[in-house]
C-alpha cells in the first residue's frame, strides 16, 4: 500500500496528563511505554489511560526495548542541566540501572535515542555538550554516536554532527540513519562488523530551513529541523518536524513526502517520534516535547518491526 496523508482528524489523544512524551515504544505483545519525566517509563493502556513506573529521575528522552522487555532510557541532560546517561529499566523488577554515563573519555550530558540490531549492538546518539538552547541548535558539529555492544564495550562510532538526534535501522540492518536536527537533514552509515559504523553521507534531501540569529523569522510550515525518525515496511523513512508540527517520509528513491502536517498545532504539536504497533504494526504512535498527550491513529503503511517485535 503506497504512503497516503494522515489528517490530523484521524488521530486520538492518549495518555492525556503524561509529562513530556518524547517517545513511545511498543513490545511484542502489545505493551506501550513512553517516556515522562515523572518516572523512569510511563506505561500506556489500551482505554488511553497511563500509569507512571519506576523512580524519577534525570529527563527521559528516546525510549526503547531489548528482547527481554527492558526499556532502554535516554536521558537529555541539557533539558534539566543534569548528566545524560543512557539508562536501562525493567518492568517487572522495577531495577534502573546506569549502563553507559562516559564514553571515549566524555561524559555523557545528552543522551537522545537508543536503538538495538539483531547482534545485540545497541546504538545511541549523544546531540551536544552545549550547557543552554541558543547554544545548542547553533549548528556546532559537537554531537556523536556511541554504541554499547553485547560484550560490554563502548566506543563513540559516528562523531562531529550536527546535534544527532532520532536513529533507525534498515531491514537488514545494513545501515543506520542518524536525524541531524540543527542541519536540517538526516545522515546514513554503514552498520560494520564487531558494532561499528562506515563513512556518512546525506540521506534525501534537506527537509527544511533554519533560523539563523541574525536571519529573518522562518515560516513555522517551512522549519526543518529534524528530530525522530522511523523505518516502515516498504523502506519509508519518517522524519519527524516538530518546529512545523509536520512529519515527512523519505522514500527509497530519496523524495520527501509530507504524511502528516497539522497548520494549527492543535492536534499534531511538535511531534518528535514515531512509533509502530498492534498485530498487525499499523497502530501509529507519535510523541511530542511540547504536548501532555500521546496520539495515535491507524497508518497507511505497516512499521518496520524493531527487535524486541521479532518472534
Amino acid at each position: 500500500m503506497p504512503l497516503a496523508p494522515i489528517p490530523p482528524s484521524a488521530f486520538a489523544k492518549i495518555a492525556v496528563g503524561i509529562d513530556r512524551p518524547e517517545d513511545v515504544v511498543v513490545s511484542r505483545d502489545g505493551r506501550v511505554f513512553a517516556s515522562d519525566h515523572q518516572c523512569a517509563v510511563a506505561e500506556i493502556f489500551p482505554d488511553g489511560t497511563f500509569k507512571r513506573l519506576g523512580p524519577k529521575g534525570g529527563a527521559p528522552n528516546g525510549v526503547n526495548l531489548d528482547r527481554h522487555g527492558r526499556v532502554l532510557i535516554a536521558n537529555f541532560g541539557i533539558y534539566d542541566k543534569e548528566e545524560g546517561p543512557l539508562e536501562r529499566f525493567d518492568p517487572a523488577s522495577g531495577l534502573r540501572e546506569t549502563l553507559v554515563a562516559e564514553v571515549g573519555g566524555k561524559r555523557l550530558t545528552s543522551a537522545n535515542y537508543p536503538v538495538v540490531d539483531r547482534a545485540g549492538n545497541i546504538w545511541c546518539a549523544n546531540s551536544t555538550h552545549a550547557e543552554t538552547w541558543p547554544q545548542a541548535l547553533d549548528g556546532r558539529a559537537d554531537g556523536f554516536i556511541f554504541v554499547l555492544r553485547p560484550d560490554g564495550s563502548s566506543q563513540i562510532v559516528a562523531e562531529g554532527l550536527k546535534f544527532p538526534n532520532g536513529l533507525a535501522l534498515s531491514a537488514d540492518d545494513g545501515f543506520l540513519y542518524c536525524a541531524q536536527t540543527s542541519g536540517g537533514d538526516v545522515m546514513r552509515f554503514p552498520v560494520l562488523a564487531g558494532g561499528r559504523l562506515g563513512k556518512g553521507e546525506r540521506y534525501g534531501p534537506v527537509l527544511g530551513k533554519l533560523q539563523g540569529r541574525d536571519e529573518p523569522p522562518v515560516a513555522k510550515p517551512d522549519l526543518g529541523y529534524t528530530d525522530g525518525v522511523g523505518m516502515d515496511v516498504l523502506g519509508n523513512l519518517w522524519v519527524c518536524l516538530p518546529g512545523a508540527d509536520k512529519v515527512v517520509a523519505i522514500t527509497p528513491s530519496g523524495e520527501a513526502v509530507t504524511v502528516i502536517h497539522d497548520p494549527t498545532g492543535e492536534i499534531v504539536n511538535h511531534p518528535t517520534n514515531v512509533t509502530w504497533g498492534g498485530p498487525d504494526l499499523m497502530d501509529l504512535y507519535i510523541g511530542s516535547i511540547r504536548a501532555d498527550y500521546v496520539l495515535k491513529a491507524r497508518s497507511p503503511v505497516a512499521g518496520q518491526p524493531h527487535v524486541h517485535q521479532m518472534a
